[in-house]
């Protein structure tokens, strides 16, 4: 087949039997089937079937299944059909919590799934990007990622990105036409690519190839590379190699002992099997997936769509939340006030100016534009015979928007520039004042410096227009805006939202900081701000970090809360100052330049009304561009962290005591602490309220400041309260061995139910900071764990449980020397507790390192 990109437009519709009307529905569906789904699989959904093997097949499963067959092996059925019975409980459990889930995951992200705009049979309908196949012609504009690899059939001042392909960050005009064979992909301005997205204009493409066919998806087959590791998630990992490396070493150990103590070797090894899995945090994975996706779900009932779960942790951690003030600060309904000639008088001839080049400009949509033209049509205003010739488009270097038009009985074209003050007045030469064009001297230039700053502290964003007379032609390129006449001013009001001022508390009061990056002028940026009561002596320009080492940019960026008149790249700076000093950094933003400030942030944040590359490159999409609604997010986030976190605190340091106790236990007992099958079915109830975990209730300290992940907090958990709960075990032990004289069978029974028990009292303590009488559970946390404990107290009373796990009835004097001990080891866990909260407050609370930036 010959090269796609040496054909013209009419020569790839036939090669690909196509046409400019697009596919019918039926040819569309046939090509479907053929090519599968338009997508590389970046968020690829584990079948159940796959997601049921993952729970039996994980480490935790291979050793149970390990000690089934060797009980199997030595005849041993009873034995291992507990093995197995707890094994497919756990399993079946774990499966049916991740399963819903996954699907609850998948529900969100498909809330907000790209959609284009495709013609089909002359018509043109929005789909999902997944629907796309070869031979479809897709209308793109600025804003929109590119779904697929293409030819350009048409183009208008279409700029692309293509950095996530080539590499290289400034854009690419795109046009049709052909070009030679051997062309390499990057200088292919012919064509558009998967990954890449239109910065300016607009563009219409016939779709060559899609999902992994394309250019992109081959290089993610290749890369096959995984989000960046956040700070909790290295927290976990973390933790989990640290429990895995002493599990080894004492069930190691234990196992030693036992054989140089003469135990027959196979108990010994079906004893470590189960002290393995007994020591293990299995229901790990689980807990963290239910407890995002639950968390998720809660956000999505509020206006928050997770992207990302690992997000969430990010959310509840950030102290600085950076964002624009259009439509966050401010009503976000632009209007247009008024439209003023150099003598700040209403002038009719800047209003019709800058209502031809907002009519004809067919680049980025904006609110400016949509207040003129809205503003014109009040007046009764029409483009009439006034025809586009070219367009310059916006480019956040230049920020300013230039139309060429010709008008019926005019000379030459008239070339009509609106942008931002200073970029304009920069072009200039002249202005017109009085119906006349005058010098424009350094004495005017103050003059409408001086009227900028008047409007802009009143709270008027003002953009400039200016225009000129150029010689007929048919393209023209930005060395063009030269020369130009100063028209005079258009004053936008967007006034500040009611509540913003209270919002602002509420994020102060939970610990964060509301630091504004916009491009405005500093002197309508510093009003707004003074408005909603955000501090403006001191405001940061463009100008002023331009001039700064980062070193100096990071001192000042801490104490700074309005930056203005501030450039793409700028952001990125801002945001990367912050993070080095210290900073978990939000980021809100839903322009096109947002896009590398999300990416950068610890958590990126944009709405689903945002274009498409900003929406994409979001990890938290709000369903309204509110604030409060952010707020929200944020202590669901908190609450979402720490119900994950207090599983851990429970389980490590249980684990870690129970180790402790095993390892001691062992060489002096003259039989084994618990039977193997005894272990395994404690560990199992133990861990069935724990599913409950992610519908606790959470103190409200703990969503009143910014949360980090904190491995130094855990490791302190692990020792002080797994040591602790080892102190009771082997007074247990000695009550057991030296006052009851307990046998083998009333010794595992009794340390059965005392192990249970003191389990759940280190559950309902360790998960509040707050004394546990006076933080209340979630009502089904409550109830799993009494049903759990009614059920281990009448185990050693059924026959069935007494044969099968060899278990007996207690003496009364044992029963309540159980609960003696179970109740003083709650107190004990309280006292300690407070302890721990108490140095943790002098050391300064939780630790201060930043969340990894993705």
């Amino acid at each position: 087949m010959t090269a796609i990109w040496t054909m013209d437009g009419a020569a790839v519709l036939a090669e690909l039997k196509s046409r400019a009307a697009g596919l019918t529905a039926g040819e569309a569906a046939a090509r479907l089937a053929a090519s599968g789904p338009n997508t590389i699989d970046q968020h690829e959904e584990t079948s159940w079937p796959a997601l049921l093997a993952r729970q039996f097949l994980s480490p935790l499963g291979l050793i149970l299944i390990f000690g089934a067959v060797i009980s199997l092996a030595l005849g041993d059925w009873l034995d291992a059909a507990i093995i197995l019975a707890i094994l497919a409980g756990s399993g079946v459990l774990s499966f049916a919590q991740e399963f819903r889930a996954s699907k609850a995951v998948a529900a969100l992200r498909a809330q907000l799934a790209l959609r284009v705009t495709v013609r089909r049979g002359g018509k043109e309908v929005v789909l999902p990007v997944e629907q796309l196949v070869p031979s479809d012609v897709v209308m793109l504009s600025a804003g929109n990622l590119v779904p697929a690899d293409g030819v350009v059939l048409e183009a208008r001042d279409c700029q692309v990105t293509e950095s996530a392909l080539t590499g290289e960050s400034m854009p690419v005009e795109k046009a049709p036409g052909a070009l030679p064979e051997d062309t390499p992909l990057a200088q292919r301005t012919n064509m558009l690519f998967m990954g890449s997205s239109l910065r300016s204009g607009t563009a219409t493409m016939l779709i060559t190839e899609t999902g992994k066919a394309t250019a992109f998806g081959a290089i993610a087959r290749q890369l096959r590379k995984a989000q960046p590791e956040t700070d909790f998630g290295r927290g976990i990992r973390h933790f989990g190699m640290m429990l895995l490396k002493v599990m080894i070493v004492i069930v190691l150990a234990v196992l030693a002992v036992n054989q140089l103590l003469g135990r027959p070797l196979v108990d010994s090894l079906l004893f470590s099997v189960a002290l393995a899995v007994g020591l293990s945090p299995e229901m790990l994975p689980a807990i963290i997936s239910v407890t995002l996706a639950a968390g998720a779900r809660h956000l999505a009932a509020g206006g928050v769509i997770v992207r990302r779960l690992d997000a969430i942790e990010n959310l509840g951690s950030m102290d600085v939340l950076c964002t624009d003030k259009t439509g966050t600060l401010t009503e976000g309904v632009v209007k247009l006030d008024a439209a003023l000639g150099c003598d700040g008088k209403p002038s009719a001839e800047v209003d019709r100016a800058a209502f031809l080049n907002a009519a004809l400009e067919t680049g980025i949509a904006n609110p400016l534009d949509e207040a003129i033209t809205a503003a014109g049509a009040e007046r009764k205003f029409t483009v009439g015979d006034a025809r586009k010739v070219d367009e310059i488009p916006y480019d956040f270097v230049r920020r300013r928007l230039t139309i060429v038009a010709v008008e019926p009985g005019a000379e030459g074209n008239r070339m009509i520039t609106k942008g931002a003050f200073a970029e304009v007045l920069a072009i200039c030469t002249s202005l017109r004042k009085g119906g006349k064009d005058v010098p424009l001297n350094s004495k005017a230039r103050a003059a409408l410096e001086d009227m900028v700053r008047e409007k802009g502290t009143a709270g008027f964003r003002a953009l400039a227009v200016a225009e000129r007379r150029v010689p007929s032609q048919a393209k023209f390129r930005r060395e063009d805006e030269t020369g130009m006449t100063f028209l005079g001013l258009l004053l936008f009001l967007d006034p500040p939202k009611a509540d913003a001022a209270e919002v602002l508390k509420g994020l102060h009061a939970k610990g964060i900081s509301l630091k504004v990056i916009t491009g405005d002028n500093r002197y309508v940026a510093a009003h707004v701000a003074g408005t909603v009561g955000l501090p403006t002596k001191q405001v940061l320009t463009g100008s002023d970090i331009q001039k700064m080492t980062a070193e100096a940019l990071r001192h000042r960026a801490s104490r700074v809360a309005v930056f203005a008149e501030i450039d793409p790249q700028q952001k990125e700076r801002i945001i990367r100052a912050l993070q080095q000093g210290g900073h978990a950094v939000g980021y809100m933003g839903d322009g096109i330049n947002d896009a590398p400030a999300l990416h950068l942030a610890d958590v990126g944040i944009s709405v689903d009304t945002a274009v498409d590359v900003a929406r994409e490159s979001a990890d938290i999409v709000l369903l309204k561009k509110n604030l409060a609604v952010l707020l929200q997010g944020v202590v669901d986030g908190r609450r979402t962290f720490a119900n994950t976190l207090k599983y851990i605190h429970i389980a490590v340091s249980s684990n870690f005591g129970n180790m402790v106790s095993m390892a001691i236990a062992t060489p002096l007992l003259p039989f084994l602490p618990l039977l193997p099958k005894q272990i395994l079915l404690n560990n199992f109830m133990s861990d069935l309220p724990s599913v409950a975990i992610s519908s606790d209730r959470v103190d409200p300290e703990h969503i009143a400041t910014p949360q980090r992940w904190d491995v130094r907090n855990v490791r302190r958990f692990m020792i002080g309260f797994g040591l602790l709960s080892s102190i009771f075990d082997m007074i247990s032990f000695a009550l057991l061995l030296f006052v009851f004289h307990a046998k083998a069978v009333e010794f595992h029974t009794a340390w059965f139910e005392i192990s249970l028990l003191t389990e759940f009292a280190a559950l309902f303590t360790l998960r509040t900071s707050r004394f546990a009488l006076t933080s209340c559970p979630s009502p089904l946390l409550l109830a799993s764990a009494a049903v759990i404990a009614v059920v281990a107290l009448l185990l050693p009373y059924v026959p069935l449980a007494q044969d099968a796990l060899g278990l007996a009835p207690l003496r009364p004097a044992l029963l309540l020397s159980s609960a003696v001990i179970t109740v003083a080891y709650f107190a004990a866990i309280e006292l300690t507790k407070q302890a721990m909260h108490r140095a943790s407050r002098r050391r300064g609370g939780r630790g201060q390192s930043r969340p990894n930036q993705r």
